[in-house]
């Protein structure tokens, strides 16, 4: 009780000391000022408003270890304490140059959100330009296990060891039939036979970059014959080929009980699923997501994907990226018949920055979810650049709030736009245990600012700056575009 009510009011002091300061510093008249010093109109079901404050995890200064370009993370229980951990990726890339070296990264946690203890798992070529991860009990002796995708080189298995687990000495091997076959840019574990032994399924887009021209290249799922340890005993069976696929994530689209498979390209923009027939040996049937708006096809892409069944029909629908050009995004919505077409309903833009994360949470607390976005500043990637201005694409943090009626229009609430700033993942977790969503995400793209780093949701019954950042030195935080307030 006692280290909750410090909390509350360092809580209560940061968000006024800055809310002064800011009042101080602008000036009288600015119809465009930064995203973060605006005071925030976001509310919660209890009228009190929202605000956000950041907290660094894991950087280059905290951790003394120079990690950058940081992509995936994901969070489970690697010592079985009670407290919740982070595994995550760093490719470690300014600028795409080829070079395998990356970090893969362990983040301990503990009674107090922010108090870790930092460890490296993996880095150099072994992690080279990591780029996602998952957590699963793979062997079975109660232990959390890691795999990793990295984008220049393999996927790579790290088993928990049970004991000193914090030294970051696990076992791991590289799967022979993944060497040398970057770009590996997703990985999940998954049971799809149900028999208690799990499988990897991964996407390869081709390319680091994804950008040069490609035949098209594998979505695999892997078997694991032997032991998880021997790098010989995984098989690999393709589902697809794509141009740059960029997912597949399992998940039980059709509600029979077993994990399916949703994948999504993006130079083809277009999503299929994988429905899993529940046959031994496993078997997969590729179905086509045609999405349409007012009876015309809509191109969608699925880097990032979430689900939830927004019109109560018991059918999972899908959050998606559509027309990437615009860098909108939306849910469509899961038809009686798989091959009939999915109809989009709009969520929102964030124009002219362009979109690459997105999770449902319900930030508010009114019962439904509404979407965490973050997006994705271009280069320069160590510095701002003296030509950025409010109209580039560039880091913005925002959240969409439900709007009661799924087909309705959300509304959008801006917290932080930086020149530099690309967040990929979020994991909503209620870290300071105050009964309201947090949420852990990664930085990339803005080096040295890249890293590990927690948004700490704030209510106060009177409105305050929107975004408190962490440090005092940091990329300019501007307003809105011009032409989209």
């Amino acid at each position: 009780m006692k280290k909750a009510i410090t909390r509350y009011f360092h809580t209560l002091l940061s968000v006024f000391a800055v809310s002064c300061s800011q009042q101080v510093q602008t000036p009288v008249k600015n119809d465009n000022p930064p995203v973060a010093s605006r005071f925030t109109d976001a509310k919660a079901a209890n009228g009190q408003y929202i605000s956000w404050i950041e907290h660094r995890i894991d950087d280059v200064d905290i951790g003394g270890v120079a990690i950058s370009g940081s992509d995936g993370l994901i969070m489970g229980d690697l010592d079985m304490d009670g407290y919740p951990d982070i595994v995550s990726v760093h490719e470690s890339d300014i600028e795409y140059d080829g070079i395998a070296k990356g970090h893969i990264r362990l983040a301990f946690g503990s009674a107090d959100p922010d108090k870790w203890e930092l460890v490296t798992l993996a880095e150099g070529e072994e992690a080279g330009a990591a780029e996602d991860a998952d957590i699963a009990d793979v062997n079975g002796d109660g232990w959390p296990d890691i795999i990793a995708a990295c984008e220049l080189e393999h996927l790579i298995y790290f088993q928990n060891p049970g004991k000193d687990i914090r030294a970051g000495n696990w076992p791991r091997v590289i799967p022979k039939v993944t060497e040398d076959r970057g770009s590996f840019i997703r990985v999940f574990f998954a049971d799809f036979n149900q028999d208690g032994k799990l499988e990897v399924v991964a996407p390869n887009k081709g390319s680091q970059s994804g950008r040069r021209a490609q035949k098209s290249t594998p979505i695999s799922w892997f078997e694991i014959t032997g032991e998880m340890m021997g790098g010989s005993s995984w098989i690999e069976h393709e589902l697809t080929r794509m141009n740059v696929p960029e997912n597949a994530r399992p998940v039980d689209l059709d509600g029979d009980g077993d994990q399916d498979i949703l994948a999504g390209s993006r130079t083809e923009e277009r999503i299929v699923w994988f429905e899993n027939l529940g046959t031994n040996p496993i078997s997969f049937k590729e179905h086509t997501i045609n999405a349409f708006e007012d009876g015309t096809p809509y191109p969608i892409t699925g880097v990032n994907v979430d689900f939830y069944d927004f019109n109560k029909d018991e059918r999972l629908d899908i959050v998606v990226y559509h027309s990437p050009g615009k860098k909108k995004f939306g849910w469509i919505e899961q038809p009686d018949n798989f091959q009939d077409p999915w109809k989009l309903h709009h969520i929102g833009f964030t124009l002219p920055d362009s979109l690459i994360g997105v999770v449902l949470a319900d930030i508010n607390g009114d019962g439904n979810p509404d979407a965490m976005t973050g997006t994705y500043s271009g280069s320069p990637r160590d510095h701002d650049g003296e030509d950025r201005t409010v109209d580039d694409n560039i880091g913005r943090l925002a959240w969409f709030e439900h709007p009661g009626d799924p087909e309705g229009q959300w509304i959008r609430h801006d917290i932080s736009r930086r020149i530099r700033g690309m967040f990929d993942k979020f994991v909503p977790i209620d870290l300071d245990k105050d009964g309201d969503v947090d949420f852990v995400s990664t930085r990339g793209n803005s080096y040295p600012y890249d890293g590990v780093f927690w948004l700490e949701q704030v209510r106060t019954r009177e409105p305050v700056n929107r975004f408190t950042p962490a440090r005092a030195n940091e990329s300019r935080e501007v307003g809105l575009p011009t032409a989209s307030d």
